[in-house]
């Protein structure tokens, strides 16, 4: 079985969070696993370019990648080095599995993959839902999905991570096929539970990226009306501009001094997590959500908007919060979370187990390889 990864953004480039990590992790597992991979990715780092060999394959982490040189500083990432390497080489593989959407390495790739008769798997990392059609370019993407987008996605099938993502990809288009398998997950492995707290105020932390689809903005508004003491801190990065924004909300709900801008924290995540009482993700569209896991794994429960991907996860198994993206709403729910002290040692104790057993890298190594194994059938 020979499978080839198609990726707008590889490691190190960790500044795209989940995507990037994510697809490593499968590529590392897969090859662990004895499937023969590839990935074909460019030099994105942000607005700024990685500082690898280019055109040449190399072994990042076991796997081998090759990286090329995008033209375009931005989110469509055009790389003609790729797509010319990738027509003239994707007959060798199996399947062609493309990560993302909405960019020429993606889109592009799946196009030249299809057009040289090869099944494509598409994982479109969140880039398929009504928030990212509606919230930049709608009509462009519109257009781009009539004529370019829907076609391919109806000759290919598509890799969900979730149930959410899975509903929301099957009322837009059919495919010849929808797998709804998680992310591999690195999390917290060690025996035990996480310590409690013994501090009067609630600790939250919200750990992610700092960009408008995460929410931050509602969750700052909703701290106006929480009545127990709390502190938040925020432990990510983004545009200067709108992390500015972000703390003049902050100022103007007089809020400033219950805040810690901390930037992202890059040493040991899973320690730095279990030291806070609840992790607060308030995403506008979230396809999974890794540190939902990671935070979940050492015992934090956690406070999430609907729109997160394993919020159906979490308010099934009773793992935390869960509540409409409003910030009355948000509020309530963090008042509430405040006078649930033995909820939260409960938590503590049930999560990290759940976590391991739910999210074991063997069941969902075996869930891709059997993805795969049916995509190659259905092209014989």
């Amino acid at each position: 079985m020979r499978i080839l990864q198609i990726t707008p953004a590889y490691k190190p480039a960790f500044v795209y969070g989940g995507p990037t990590v994510s697809v490593a992790l499968l590529s590392e597992h897969l090859v662990k696993g004895g499937v023969e991979v590839r990935v074909l990715t460019t030099t994105a780092n942000g607005p700024a370019e990685l500082n690898v060999a280019t055109g040449t394959e190399q072994q990042v982490d076991g796997v081998p990648v090759t990286y090329f040189k995008r033209i375009t500083k931005d989110h469509t990432h055009f790389s003609p080095a790729l797509l010319t390497h990738l027509w003239k080489s994707v007959r060798q593989y199996d399947v062609v599995h493309v990560h993302g959407w909405w960019n020429t390495v993606s889109m592009l790739s799946a196009f030249i993959a299809t057009f040289r008769g090869k099944l494509v798997v598409i994982s479109p990392r969140g880039m398929l839902s009504s928030y990212s059609f509606d919230n930049r370019n709608s009509g462009k993407k519109g257009m781009l999905h009539r004529f370019l987008g829907k076609p391919l996605l109806q000759k290919s099938f598509i890799h969900s991570t979730t149930q959410n993502e899975y509903n929301a990809i099957d009322k837009l288009v059919k495919t010849k096929g929808i797998f709804d398998i998680p992310n591999f997950v690195s999390f917290n492995s060690k025996e035990g539970q996480a310590e409690i707290s013994d501090h009067e105020e609630l600790q939250m932390v919200f750990f992610s990226r700092i960009e408008e689809k995460k929410g931050l903005d509602i969750l700052l508004n909703a701290l106006r009306y929480v009545k127990h003491p709390y502190h938040l801190t925020i432990a990510g990065d983004g545009e200067a501009a709108y992390v500015e924004s972000l703390k003049s909300i902050a100022l103007q709900n007089g809020i400033s001094d219950k805040l810690s801008w901390v930037g992202f924290q890059t040493g040991n995540k899973f320690e730095y997590l279990s030291g806070f009482d609840l992790m607060v993700l308030p995403s506008h569209d979230e396809n999974f959500g890794n540190v939902v896991v990671e935070s979940l794994s050492v015992g934090t429960p956690v406070l999430l908007s609907e729109n997160v991907g394993l919020s159906d996860y979490v308010f099934k198994n009773k793992l935390g919060w869960v509540c409409r993206l409003d910030d009355k709403l948000f509020s309530d729910a963090i008042n509430t979370v405040s006078e649930q002290k033995d909820e939260i040692i409960r938590i503590r104790a049930a999560a990290p187990g759940k976590i391991k057993e739910d999210f074991n890298d063997a069941a969902i190594l075996q869930r891709y390889i059997e993805m795969y194994e049916t995509v190659i059938k259905a092209s014989i």
